[in-house]
């Protein structure tokens, strides 16, 4: 899948704390890794949010957004300068049949939590993928046995808030920090079968 975007897509300001700020979303380069790296790796030690156990080094996490961006889009927020978050689509399944699907992760630093980044970052991401004539968007979210320390339902919330619905869970499939935790798979449709 090719596919042309500028190198800005969205400039807006908005009040956050009663204090006007400016959020550019925009692609991702691999010089944003390290401020990309500095926000995944708080989810890697403390939560069970992503089921990545080892922090990624620099390398490997600039090669991760170039991989990426050879065939799906890799969208960055940032608030007043400040990289605030990432979002990123990847391959749904290898077979050729699922080419108009595609996967979904999405990353705030923490500050930045319900602000309506997320929603301004999946908005631009399904609009490029609309573009690339995926269909079916999916987002897999861990999901806990019971709610601990390191994973809550937040997720499951947010992505149910901006259309996604489950479609399957699998049951204790991932074990992090001496416990089990299940995994959501779910579902939007944003584009139309011709």
């Amino acid at each position: 899948m090719e596919y042309a975007i500028s190198m800005e897509l969205l400039r807006v300001y908005v009040l956050m704390n009663n204090d006007l700020k400016e959020i550019i979303i925009r692609v991702a380069s691999e010089e944003d890794a390290e401020a990309l790296l500095n926000i995944y790796t708080y989810y890697v030690k403390n939560t069970a949010i992503t089921f990545e156990h080892e922090v990624p080094t620099l390398e490997e996490f600039k090669n991760r957004i170039k991989e990426t961006l050879k065939n799906y889009p890799y969208l960055v927020a940032v608030v007043d300068g400040e990289v605030a978050g990432y979002i990123y689509a990847s391959r749904f399944r290898t077979r050729a049949s699922y080419a108009w699907s595609a996967s979904t992760s999405i990353y705030l630093d923490k500050q930045y939590h319900r602000l309506g980044i997320g929603r301004m970052l999946y908005a631009e991401l399904e609009h490029i993928l609309v573009k690339q004539n995926v269909i079916n968007v999916y987002a897999g979210a861990a999901d806990p046995v019971e709610e601990d320390e390191y994973l809550t339902r937040n997720s499951e919330h947010f992505h149910e808030a901006i259309g996604y619905k489950t479609v399957a869970r699998y049951h204790e499939c991932g074990s992090k920090f001496g416990r089990w935790y299940n995994l959501l798979e779910m579902e939007k449709i944003i584009g139309k079968r011709t």
